[in-house]
């Protein structure tokens, strides 16, 4: 299988909305997860840069849908999607930015797969299942990144990746878990495999 140098990531452009994305051509993998479990430095962990995707000291201010292209125009990028459910921002706001999280997952053609980041400490938690249900309805895939690993002792780290596999036996057609640590550098080449596995083959 081919692999991909995901240190060649480089910022494409932000949107709003989903009207507002790039043309929906090529193929894309989106991440998600809430504002506080680690997504930002997860992107720059596995493209090996510092600050690609911005790391905020107030979870949730990113209310944008950030592109990054792999290359010079290969056609292949990577996708940070709002945080959700951590900022202390007006409700409305919060609906509005599901309203779009749900838009993007439904109607993105180019997507191949969502990478889910949960903490490991808190995995699960009620929009973490409704994001699943959403990639469900799709039948899109789904690699789960139990980040913050480092925080938790090994056999603890253990046990939480066989209790969540444990609780998405029913989606195990399309999910998968596995333990991440930014910090120690932990799982980025097994999550590196899994978006070769959508991007690096994908007919351009």
């Amino acid at each position: 299988m081919t692999r991909l140098n995901y240190q060649t990531a480089r910022f494409l452009t932000s949107a709003p909305t989903l009207a507002q994305c790039p043309p929906d051509t090529g193929a894309e993998v989106a991440f998600a997860g809430r504002s506080n479990a680690g997504k930002s430095s997860a992107i720059n962990a596995l493209t090996r840069q510092k600050s690609l995707a911005r790391t905020s000291r107030t979870p949730g201010r990113t209310q944008l849908i950030n592109f990054f292209t792999l290359g010079d125009d290969s056609g292949r990028r990577l996708v940070d999607l709002p945080g959700y459910g951590y900022a202390k921002v007006p409700e409305a706001v919060k609906r509005e930015w599901q309203q779009h999280l749900a838009e993007y997952l439904r109607g993105r053609h180019s997507l191949r797969g969502l990478v889910l980041v949960m903490d490991v400490r808190r995995p699960l938690t009620e929009f973490d299942q409704t994001l699943l249900g959403w990639a469900d309805d799709q039948d899109m895939p789904v690699h789960i990144l139990l980040t913050k690993a480092d925080k938790l002792k090994s056999g603890a780290a253990k046990s939480a990746l066989q209790q969540v596999r444990s609780r998405l036996r029913e989606w195990e057609d399309l999910v998968t878990v596995q333990l991440f640590s930014s910090l120690k550098r932990q799982g980025i080449d097994e999550a590196g495999v899994r978006l070769d596995d959508w991007l690096a083959d994908a007919e351009i």
